[in-house]
């Protein structure tokens, strides 16, 4: 039970089963037909639930998946050879011996679009579209399980667990949670969607009513609450014998802790700058945000944000109002955000800071070239197959592949709905296919890259190809605007389009771009331009970092007339 997957490959090979799975669910948990996707996994040990056990990592357990519908309480539904597996591919590769099983439903909704497609996919339910919290999914208590050489035994498994809802945060003195219908979303989808935010509101807000404040957009991944920031400190006795595998340091949790009081400190201290920050609540049906831009597939979400969102929270908190006291900044994919919305909305912001961002040239669309290879799984070779590498450390070794990466997301999902990194992408990226879900920019199978979605990808979303192509347009009006900072050896490769954009800012004349652009040496996913502190520090510093540099470009750039003295108390 102690030996790993790989040994268990390695041995017992050969020694393959053919059981297979039914599932039910109890009426109990709902009276109507389901629709959605229903998972198993299998581990060989029960440190912690089977779901709760697949990853990217090469400690990856097993799943399997299949699409259901129209699934009646007490209907038994099988799975077998045919439910696509990560790591392996099918049931009857498991080796014989011992495991833990596990089944889930991540359930689906049907949208009737106004394109005229109706497609069903997972509603956001609060938790940021994952499916091991997401309430109203259902799933079994996990049972031991012995799979035998040969054996046609049916194992039966029955779903009588439903995840619950998620209490909504509370207001505090400093932090303001808000959510408002968006019209334009709500055509989209022909239904209401909802947008949300959470607000940290400035020291003295209500005794200096006259004040107005300029508006800093932290972008990021769906924030339940607003992160980094308490009132209170952790306590002295806190235990430091948690161990954060990714910075190889014990204690994290506590610094975590200390560094949210801290930036409490700073934000209520007698010279610090007086803002609004905002962390914006838009998970949708495909992710955990919407990457705050328009989509042909998840909708109008940068105009949703830029026309609707951020005007209503100025109202109601005494924002300026106006684009030059306006700041993006974020990381990974608020990196990718701040940057977009930057150039789509070049008058609505003025200034962006973009740490570690997700491809911002399809180029170097993480470690593969969709313009000039043929497969996003190999390198092209006519004797052999060499893997693309999906994710490395900070020393080059490879942790997983692309094609592992993507195979993961198909077993939780296909037509794009696993809510994973690659499927994001081609879901904001992507057109409408025939279908109504996002065109596939590679088969997921196979790796084949489809050209005709890759040449839409690069006119609507490639950033380096759009400032190269409308440079003459949007140059003047993104003059000092852009700072961009990546580590060097980014575990996900999203330093290699970094330097292809520095390339060409730096070269870029009429005007000239008067940014940055700086890397991180050998450092990993995240790094956000701070090459004095360690990046598990530097990370929990956003805020505190790019108001500096925020307040620096507010007094070189702000109009004739403009306010710059009632925020400043």
């Amino acid at each position: 039970m102690k030996k790993s997957l790989a040994l268990f490959f390695v041995l017992y090979s050969f020694v393959t089963t053919a059981q297979r799975f039914s599932v039910t669910f109890d009426k109990s948990l709902s009276n109507k037909a389901l629709d959605g996707r229903l998972m198993l996994f299998v581990a060989n040990n029960d440190k912690k639930e089977p779901r709760r056990q697949v990853s990217d990592d090469a400690d990856s357990q097993l799943m399997f998946g299949i699409d259901v519908n129209d699934w009646k309480p007490n209907q038994s539904i099988i799975i077998d050879d045919k439910a696509f597996g990560y790591p392996i591919r099918s049931i009857s590769q498991i080796p014989a011996g011992e495991y833990f099983a596990q089944v889930l439903l991540h359930k689906y909704e049907t949208f009737h679009k106004a394109d005229g497609h109706v497609v069903k996919l997972p509603m956001d339910r609060g938790e940021g579209q994952r499916f091991n919290d997401a309430p109203g999914n259902i799933y079994s208590v996990p049972i031991k399980i012995t799979l035998k050489k040969g054996s046609k035994q049916t194992i039966q498994l029955s779903i009588s667990k439903e995840i619950p809802p998620i209490a909504p945060p509370k207001d505090t003195k400093y932090i303001k949670h808000i959510k408002m219908k968006s019209e334009l979303l709500s055509k989209f989808w022909g239904r209401d969607i909802y947008l949300g935010a959470n607000v940290l509101i400035p020291e003295g807000f209500d005794t200096h009513p006259e004040a107005h404040y300029p508006l800093a957009i932290f972008h990021g991944h769906f924030p339940a609450d607003f992160s980094g920031f308490s009132e209170t400190p952790p306590p002295a006795d806190m235990k430091t014998d948690d161990f954060s595998a990714r910075f190889n340091i014990y204690g994290y949790n506590k610094i975590v802790k200390e560094e949210a009081y801290n930036f409490y400190k700073q934000w209520t201290s007698k010279d610090f700058p007086r803002m609004l920050i905002i962390e914006i609540q838009h998970a949708n049906q495909f992710y955990d945000d919407s990457y705050a831009v328009n989509s042909a597939n998840l909708g109008p979400y940068g105009d949703a944000i830029t026309y609707e969102l951020i005007p209503y929270i100025e109202k109601q908190f005494r924002g300026i109002g106006q684009g030059w006291a306006r700041f993006l900044y974020g990381g990974s994919t608020g990196g990718w955000e701040s940057l977009a919305a930057q150039i789509f909305y070049p008058d609505e912001y003025n200034g962006c800071f973009a740490a570690c961002p997700d491809p911002i040239s399809f180029q170097a669309y993480s470690s593969i070239d969709l313009y000039q290879y043929s497969n996003a799984y190999y390198y092209e070779s006519p004797w052999k197959r060499t893997p693309i590498p999906g994710k490395r450390d900070y020393l080059g070794k490879v942790q997983c592949t692309v094609e592992d990466m993507n195979y993961h997301e198909l077993a939780i999902g296909d037509k794009t709905r696993s809510g994973g990194q690659w499927d994001i992408w081609e879901a904001v990226y992507s057109p409408v296919g025939k279908d109504g879900y996002p065109k596939r920019i590679f088969d997921k199978k196979t790796g084949v890259i489809d050209k005709e979605v890759a040449a839409y990808w690069k006119e609507n979303f490639d950033l380096l190809h759009i400032l190269k192509r409308d440079w003459a347009k949007l140059g003047p009006k993104l003059q000092g605007k852009i700072h961009i900072y990546c580590g060097d050896m980014d575990n996900y490769y999203l330093n290699n389009a970094v330097y292809l954009m520095e390339d060409f800012l730096k070269g870029a004349k009429n005007p000239t771009y008067d940014g940055e652009v700086t890397y991180g040496d050998r450092a990993e996913h995240c790094w956000n331009g701070d090459p004095n502190q360690p990046n598990y520090i530097s990370r929990l510093r956003y805020n505190t970092m790019y108001l500096p540099k925020i307040l620096k470009r507010i007094e070189e750039s702000a109009p004739k007339g403009a306010d710059l003295s009632s925020w400043k108390y």
